[in-house]
């Protein structure tokens, strides 16, 4: 389980938007994107790499691990 921390989600269009992107990454498997928290976690064996882009280039600032 791959655990982040995303700064800059604000509504249920951020939410949705994330989890569309993160869920175009191979491998990864049941997204779960806590807007409260501002945590997002990916089950799988998705490529960290490949999803912390993926958020970024949704426009969010990913945190660590």
């Amino acid at each position: 389980m791959l655990n982040l921390t995303v700064s800059g989600m604000t509504c249920g269009h951020c939410v949705s938007a994330v989890t569309k992107a993160v869920k175009a990454v191979p491998g990864a498997e049941d997204v779960a994107v806590d807007l409260a928290r501002g945590e997002v976690k990916v089950g799988g064996n998705p490529d960290s790499g490949a999803v912390r882009a993926a958020i970024a280039d949704e426009g969010y600032e990913v945190g660590a691990e």
